[in-house]
């Protein structure tokens, strides 16, 4: 048997801020973006090129699931996205205006640095040692 995780849902305040972020500031690829009914969307997001685990764009659609936006992991890391050359996205990141809450940072699993999405997700950007 083989499995796999293929979506985590993470809830956004709006779909189009969310798809903004993902893919203009960090370079996600925009897999699908479909109506439902009741105004809702099915949006799917992943890093470029990456044939993994994506992140499905929920709105929030009451006050229980607004109070969790930011807060979904309990203050900690939520979201690990690993990299090849962490200078260079690094970089293109804080070009791109996305906040880092710390400067980089060498550890014995690799370089990181603790990102923060405009909703208050935390992410590691981190280039594993080999």
């Amino acid at each position: 048997m083989q499995q796999m995780i293929a979506l985590v849902t993470l809830v956004v305040p709006d779909y189009d801020a969310a798809i903004k972020f993902y893919c203009e500031a960090l370079g996600f690829d925009l897999v699908e973006d479909s109506k439902m009914p009741e105004g809702k969307r099915w949006v799917v997001v992943r890093p470029a090129g990456a044939g993994g685990t994506g992140l499905l764009l929920a709105q929030a659609s009451d006050e229980r699931q607004r109070s969790a936006i930011g807060n979904q992991t309990g203050g900690r890391v939520g979201f690990f996205l690993h990299t090849d050359d962490f200078d260079r996205d690094h970089a293109a990141f804080t070009a791109a205006g996305v906040h880092f809450r710390e400067t980089p940072r060498v550890e014995r699993y690799g370089k990181v640095a603790v990102l923060e999405d405009p909703f208050g997700n935390t992410w590691d950007l981190l280039e594993p040692r080999p």
